[in-house]
């Protein structure tokens, strides 16, 4: 039995879990598999495979999908608006990463007295 306050982990509450066909992918974004392939080929999301070789998509890669299309739709070229997020991706980590060691500096340095 598991620890109290433990759930059994489920595939489908982890963001990364390839839960989505390319068709179910699709038509939750609004848009067409080969916008999909087009992300693919432009390194944006690489879906994971099932047996059958068939696309599998996780929410965290519909949710970057969904960031390119917005830029698509504004009229950004496909090529440009994968670029974008990937930096922008970049970003946010490298802030992350800052924050976290500024945190952990913080508290591992010595005070110095004049």
């Amino acid at each position: 039995m598991p620890p109290a306050g433990s759930r059994p982990v489920d595939p489908l509450d982890d963001d990364d879990y390839p839960a989505y066909t390319m068709g179910r992918a699709a038509e939750m974004l609004g848009t067409t598999p080969a916008f999909l392939r087009a992300l693919g080929e432009h390194r944006l999301i690489t879906p994971l495979r099932s047996d059958g070789g068939h696309r599998r998509y996780s929410r965290y890669q519909l949710r970057t999908a969904a960031r390119a299309r917005e830029l698509v739709d504004q009229g950004t070229a496909i090529e440009a608006a994968c670029r974008i997020v990937i930096l922008e991706d970049q970003l946010e980590e490298a802030q992350r990463i800052n924050e976290q060691l500024r945190a952990e500096g913080g508290k591992s340095q010595p005070k110095t007295s004049a």
